[in-house]
């Protein structure tokens, strides 16, 4: 389907319509596929300068004879094949106008229309007829015998000249179509893309707090309710964003960003809202908003709890009227947007201290999703490793790389303040240290790791101090191995067995023994 409100503003199209207007007197309107008018000349406060159509728009039933001629030539001319510009006789006797079919791919789209004008053989009779018709119809005939004066009368030249014009204002309008399809298409392959890239049974991690994070997204894929996500810095609270969206009615249109610390009040209200024409200095053109170039989709607003009080103030009366207020401007634009919101602060905490509003805390609290931080999953950076190795290995160019025992037992003891985003940047850097090796070994490590590790001490590590009970030392000991052995292992009891070199049916009653069973410990939390 074409958008006829954009057609008119493309500068081709326009510059084409001024040319006809200025030198022909005549009017250029639109009809889509079912003859409707999509132009705004059937509006109220539309003002036409051609008088002729002017007062046969005012007249009692104008708008049905306008809908008659239009019907009547646009139904003569879908009859006939391929693209066709034809000129045609209007309901008043030897008024004329011009129609040129829009035409992609062999499909009707809609007409160009060009009314009203008369030929050059049109006579002073003939003038009498059209005004007489014109007064049977309700018009005054002082008005309607000047509006039949300033009719254009056109000469062969110039019929075969506005002829020219109304056929390339036809194609251009074809030509912008196809342009705006290819690129929707070319959109909704990339939202495809993203779509798979994003999927959220494809997030890393098989902990069962990722588990429970699945599950609630998977039961509000089908939801319009503002999303709140929670979580540390580098958590993945973007990703969780692009699943809710990608998998929600919206994923067909628009995904946008913003980071609301990264700008202060005045260029977060420009950002979101937009403003108009010299609405501040610098503002030298109107800027479309996000919330205006997110309309039908999802616009995903991280760091909320950023924001100043006046800020959300706009962004709650977005959310309960579903209007705002470009800067400048005092006519109010509609937005169509689901709003997803992210802070790795405590709302609640800001609440109590009158740093954030109550009233839109619970307008965007209606879904919370908490995101754990990595040390609290550590069982799922396995996965994650292989993950990001395997990334950026392929990126590079190279084979995957494996990660020694001493690297990964590194990983575990670290408490990874940045969490997911701070051990991909690791893996990416020690990809790079590693060069053509094979195995990544533990001296590539930024020096943050071994700092940490070094500061624990072996013994720190195992939190075994050197006086009490001998034998419950040698149990704590054994069970402190046996647990970071399985966490090192993935909880492999075969591999563990053998590293630790007793049997594997020994190694299971010693796990029984000191209650380290991965099921049951998931099954108990």
């Amino acid at each position: 389907m074409i958008k006829w409100k954009e057609m008119s503003e493309l500068h081709a199209v326009s510059k084409l319509e001024k040319i006809l207007k200025k030198w022909f007197g005549v009017e250029v309107f639109y009809t889509d596929i079912h003859y409707k008018i999509r132009s705004d000349h059937m509006q109220a406060n539309y003002e036409i300068k051609n008088h002729f159509m002017k007062i046969q728009k005012e007249m009692k039933f104008g708008h049905e004879y306008i809908e008659q001629d239009i019907e009547k030539t646009t139904e003569m001319m879908i009859a006939k094949e391929g693209g066709h510009t034809t000129m045609y006789d209007a309901f008043f006797p030897h008024v004329k106008g011009f129609a040129s079919k829009v035409v992609f791919e062999n499909e009707y789209l809609g007409t160009v229309f060009v009314y009203p004008f008369v030929t050059e053989s049109f006579t002073a009779e003939n003038a009498k007829e059209t005004t007489k018709k014109l007064v049977e119809c309700g018009v005054i005939e002082a008005e309607a015998l000047a509006a039949v004066e300033q009719l254009k009368k056109m000469s062969i030249n110039d019929i075969e000249y506005c002829k020219e014009l109304v056929k390339l204002v036809a194609y251009e309008i074809e030509t912008f179509h196809e342009e705006i399809s290819k690129r929707e298409e070319r959109i909704l392959a990339l939202n495809s893309e993203l779509g798979e890239k994003y999927r959220y049974h494809s997030m890393i991690g098989k902990s069962k707090k990722m588990q429970q994070i699945y599950n609630l997204l998977e039961k509000i894929s089908s939801s319009e309710s503002s999303v709140f996500i929670q979580g540390e810095n580098g958590t993945g609270k973007e990703l969780v964003a692009k699943a809710v969206h990608y998998y929600s009615p919206r994923k067909d249109n628009m995904f946008l960003a913003v980071n609301c610390s990264a700008f202060n009040d005045n260029l977060l209200d420009s950002e979101l809202f937009g403003h108009v024409k010299g609405a501040f200095t610098g503002a030298v053109k109107d800027k479309k908003g996000l919330f205006e170039m997110a309309h039908g989709g999802t616009l995903f607003l991280d760091e909320i709890g950023d924001t100043s009080l006046s800020m959300q103030v706009k962004l709650l009366r977005v959310l309960q009227e579903g209007t705002y207020l470009p800067v400048g401007s005092t006519s109010p634009k509609k937005a169509d947007v689901r709003i997803i919101v992210a802070t790795n602060r405590n709302l609640k905490e800001m609440m109590a201290n009158g740093e954030f509003r109550e009233d839109l805390f619970y307008r965007i609290n209606v879904i919370n999703i908490h995101l754990p931080p990595l040390r609290d999953r550590k069982e799922d950076i396995p996965l994650l490793v292989d993950h990001f190795l395997e990334k950026r290995c392929a990126e590079a160019g190279l084979p995957t790389k494996l990660m020694s025992k001493k690297c990964m037992e590194r990983f575990f003891d670290f408490n990874w303040p940045g969490n997911v985003r701070e051990l991909e940047n690791e893996i990416e850097r020690l990809v790079v240290l590693s060069g053509h090796e094979k195995t990544i070994t533990p001296e590539l490590l930024s020096s943050r790791l071994l700092e940490s590790a070094e500061d624990k001490g072996p013994s720190a590590n195992m939190a075994i101090t050197s006086s009490g009970n001998l034998k419950r030392a040698m149990e704590e000991l054994e069970r402190v191995m046996i647990r970071e052995g399985l966490r090192r292992c993935n909880y492999n009891k075969s591999q563990l067995a053998k590293e630790l070199g007793i049997s594997r049916a020994s190694l299971i009653m010693k796990v029984e023994k000191y209650e380290l069973d991965k099921r049951k410990k998931v099954e108990n939390e």
